[in-house]
């Protein structure tokens, strides 16, 4: 029997692909540029009620401490607050990527049934009464938010009624970002807006992967009539505008953030399943795929287990790219002004700044520059991921 000697180097056992990936993504200044303005955004959306908020965060009126704000945050507060950590969690856990994703869903959902079950905040609010305690001076101790405005705190309609207010005299009244029209702090409705964007983008992108990847695995996986079928479903939805279709919807049922998030998750899975579609064409023909056919393992488990997590690249890439085209679309119609009436939005603010009988560039500049900014970190994250996943770039890099 041959010995190895002691100088013989040893193969050390290859990282998974997905820590590779991690990796090489990381050693890209565009990922992290991009990374580090998304990262920032999860941040400023899940801590909104903290950063801006007419509700204190501590008040002691005749000798009772309370906290308005944790008594009026609603239920989509408390998923956000919630939903990171969890998210981070799972994120750490030594799992598939696709066992992630599942995990984090379920997740999200559970947080959710049992936020909106148990949370109840107060059906009226009333963000005058603080000022108004203030000015009384029955106020001994209130901590406010670094900016003491909510998103839908519209001043203007607190200055009509002739209450005066040291919070209210325009010498100590301060908004970093001007007003709308209304009176409200656009950087309170920036902040919260945030929530919007994220959202919109990361759920109707959800739904879209789930569809396109069951009806592009089973296309690729089947091919002859069940591929023929799949494509023309493919071609018959990549021909619907997405915009239109919004706009047909508002006017006949109104204004809904998941309505925007259902139809833009419905017509844009096409091309996640034509990504998954050509992955499994290339994969059926693979030795441990016709192995595990061979072992007698169920559709789902050689589909999703087996060969998904093989082909999962391209669909890496084109999420990326499906989450800034989904924040492009609520802005658009939000800027059209038919997108939500009273929650905050950056397009709705870029509708103001157009509509007002005199331009007021701030409305333009700071939704707008937050618009370019998210968009442009996700199409640099693309870009990003697309080399890191493409072994002729890395190949090329290290040569």
């Amino acid at each position: 029997m041959t010995e190895l000697s002691a100088g013989t180097d040893m193969k050390q056992p290859s990282q998974p692909w997905t820590t590779q990936v991690a990796v090489s993504l990381l050693g890209r200044t565009s990922a992290r540029i991009g990374l580090s303005w998304i990262g920032l955004l999860v941040i400023i959306a899940t801590f909104s009620p903290f950063l801006a908020s007419s509700h204190p965060l501590y008040l002691v009126v005749d000798g009772q401490a309370s906290s308005p704000l944790l008594q009026h945050m609603t239920p989509l507060d408390w998923v956000w607050l919630a939903g990171l950590p969890m998210i981070l969690v799972i994120a750490l856990l030594p799992l598939p990527l696709w066992k992630k994703f599942l995990s984090a869903m379920v997740g999200l959902g559970l947080t959710a049934m049992i936020a909106y079950t148990v949370v109840s905040p107060p059906a009226l609010v009333i963000y005058e009464q603080y000022r108004e305690l203030e000015a009384t001076g029955k106020v001994e101790t209130m901590i406010r938010a670094p900016i003491p405005y909510s998103a839908k705190d519209y001043l203007r309609d607190y200055a009509d009624t002739g209450i005066e207010s040291p919070l209210l005299t325009s010498e100590q009244r301060i908004h970093w970002m001007g007003t709308d029209e209304n009176g409200a702090d656009v950087a309170s409705r920036m902040i919260h807006a945030s929530r919007i964007a994220l959202g919109i983008g990361f759920i109707a992108t959800g739904i879209a992967l789930v569809i396109g990847t069951i009806i592009g695995g089973l296309m690729g996986y089947f091919s002859g009539i069940v591929d023929i079928i799949g494509m023309r479903l493919v071609e018959i939805f990549e021909a619907i505008p997405t915009l239109f279709l919004l706009l047909s919807f508002v006017a006949f049922f109104g204004r809904s953030i998941y309505m925007m998030m259902v139809i833009i998750g419905i017509t844009a899975w096409s091309g996640y399943a034509r990504y998954v579609r050509a992955e499994f064409l290339k994969l059926r023909q693979q030795d441990f795929v016709q192995a595990a056919v061979a072992c007698g393992l169920p559709l789902r488990s050689i589909l999703f287990r087996h060969m998904l997590p093989n082909g999962l690249a391209p669909l890496l890439v084109a999420t990326s790219f499906g989450v800034a085209s989904a924040i492009l679309a609520e802005a658009t119609l939000s800027f059209l002004g038919l997108g939500l009436i009273d929650d905050p939005s950056w397009g709705q603010l870029l509708n103001q700044a157009v509509q007002s009988s005199t331009f007021n560039w701030w409305l333009a500049v700071f939704p707008g520059g937050a618009i370019f900014l998210t968009v442009f970190s996700y199409n640099l994250l693309g870009e990003s991921l697309r080399d890191a996943v493409d072994p002729h770039t890395n190949r090329s890099k290290r040569a």
